[in-house]
């Protein structure tokens, strides 16, 4: 469930993009878990994680009844951390051992192992979805799903905190994050949208200086995919071309499933307003603001 309003005086419980007058993006890795006002509801507990792996840092946001206990949402952690750590060394296109670098190779088989073949399986559905503008295996070097394996991480993760009996979550990356049920203070997820600031204002690169004044997303089940918003990730290349794009602005993606939405993103970064053609999507995924030449979003605009 997805809504949007203008910035509110309340305080974010999560930030995405460069934080306003700050200079640089929130955290590290561009994304921010903010404690936001911790009026929660009696009986209820709050359990904050970050864990770092090899290419990324990954933020949790756990909220649990007395029921569960302070001993539970330790353990829904602890599964969670295992769960990324695991795709980490596992499914990473960055380590030459991983089963995506062998694949590369030709050196293994996806169906050997489904975790693996349900990459190749949602890469292949993107790359038809997007006319092309998603290809993992147009990119430098061979089959690199790093344009959605970071949402299909923590989607697993997510899988993990369920499975436990968590219920209200976020789990947040960079610039991709999912949030379901409710936040610390009992209503929505409130979630801080900025863009970053154009290159050419004289005011410094691209990335590192906040636009305009941030937009508010309330979410009680969704996820936010982004693509060219924090500094220091990875290039996208247009796979038709073969030439790494540069925008002045990120595309964000809002929808159900964070792998699709990051997906969607890392496309809609490529193809500038040629992602008109085939976006937005019919099962509900949208963008916020669309790449290339500070157009607006074809059907995307927040409400007044």
């Amino acid at each position: 469930m997805l809504a949007y309003r203008a910035a509110q005086p309340e305080p974010p419980d999560l930030r995405i993009g460069p934080t306003p007058g700050a200079g640089t993006p929130t955290g590290s890795s561009g994304t921010a878990a903010s404690p936001a006002d911790d009026s929660r509801p009696a009986g209820q507990l709050v359990a904050r994680h970050t864990v770092a792996t090899s290419t990324t840092d990954y933020q949790l946001v756990l909220v649990g009844s007395e029921r569960i206990g302070r001993r539970g949402l330790s353990e829904a952690i602890g599964d969670a951390v295992a769960e990324l750590r695991a795709i980490d060394v596992t499914y990473s296109p960055l380590r030459p051992n991983s089963l995506v670098s062998l694949l590369r190779r030709g050196e293994v088989a996806a169906e050997v192992y489904p975790p693996l073949a349900d990459i190749v399986h949602r890469c292949e559905a993107m790359r038809v979805a997007t006319e092309g503008w998603f290809d993992p295996w147009a990119v430098p070097g061979g089959f690199d799903p790093a344009g959605m394996i970071k949402g299909w991480a923590i989607e697993r993760a997510a899988g993990r905190l369920r499975a436990a009996g968590i219920t209200d979550y976020a789990v947040v990356s960079g610039g991709d994050l999912v949030a379901r049920g409710r936040a610390p203070h009992g209503g929505p997820w409130r979630i801080a949208l900025q863009q970053p600031l154009p290159a050419d204002t004289g005011d410094g690169p691209a990335g590192t200086t906040p636009g305009s004044q941030p937009t508010t997303v309330t979410m009680m089940d969704g996820a936010i995919g982004t693509s060219g918003l924090t500094v220091g990730s990875r290039k996208v290349v247009n796979p038709h071309t073969g030439a790494v794009v540069e925008r002045d602005s990120a595309a964000m993606v809002l929808g159900a499933d964070l792998a699709v939405a990051d997906g969607y993103a890392t496309a809609l970064f490529a193809a500038g307003p040629a992602g008109r053609d085939w976006f937005p999507t019919v099962d509900g995924y949208h963008v916020l603001n669309l790449v290339g030449g500070r157009r607006s979003a074809p059907g995307a605009a927040p409400p007044p």
